[in-house]
């Protein structure tokens, strides 16, 4: 009977043993591979108008200070803006963000044949001014326009208007930074992120447990 009871107890000590190790060794995996779920990346873009690259020189174009908050009660300046003083690049931190709603934060409108700036002055097509789409190298005119375009990683956007041909279209084009990438590994000036896997050690516990 001792013998018996001696061996219940080490079957059952192994048992709980086993559990415990493994809960561990699955809250070790967590720990090690968890990512973080939110968004941040980046794009490039540039706007020119009758030849003259666009500067966004006004400092309300830039988003220099934010506070950390939960994707779900972002306003819509947090979800995508410009940071720095830097006019050419796209922060993205929540997802399904269009090019229509960046423009919208910077007090912009992108119509299928148009623009408005700031200052509610109005680009329209008319005769030979015509609005010219580019994004990624392709030509988006035909397609109306990019209000309801996501913005994807490391996207290359051209707005032009006015009286272009292809070389000068291409030469604006090819003006634009390819910069998003260093933006996506480089901690922002201003922002609650970096990249997209800056993670803090609560984070990791939080996911852990």
């Amino acid at each position: 009977m001792l013998r018996h009871l001696q061996f219940v107890k080490t079957k059952w000590f192994i048992g709980v043993g086993c559990l415990v190790l493994g809960a561990a060794l699955v809250m070790g995996i967590r720990f090690a591979t968890y990512k973080s779920d939110g968004v941040h990346y980046h794009a490039n873009f540039a706007v020119y108008v009758n030849g003259q690259r666009e500067e966004f020189k006004d400092a309300s174009y830039y988003t220099e200070v934010e506070a950390c908050v939960d994707n779900s009660t972002m306003v819509p300046a947090e979800r995508t803006h410009m940071h720095d003083k830097v006019n050419n690049v796209v922060h993205v931190e929540d997802h399904a963000v269009t090019w229509g709603q960046f423009f919208q934060n910077l007090g912009w409108s992108l119509g299928p044949n148009y623009i408005v700036n700031k200052a509610g002055v109005m680009y329209e097509e008319n005769g030979s001014n015509k609005l010219n789409l580019v994004l990624n190298g392709q030509d988006y005119t035909d397609f109306g326009g990019l209000q309801n375009t996501v913005i994807r990683d490391q996207d290359k956007l051209l707005v032009g208007f006015g009286d272009e041909n292809q070389a000068t279209l291409k030469q604006e084009y090819s003006s634009i930074p390819s910069s998003a990438k260093h933006y996506d590994v480089t901690p922002d000036p201003a922002s609650c992120g970096g990249s997209h896997d800056d993670v803090t050690v609560h984070d990791r516990l939080v996911h852990m447990l």
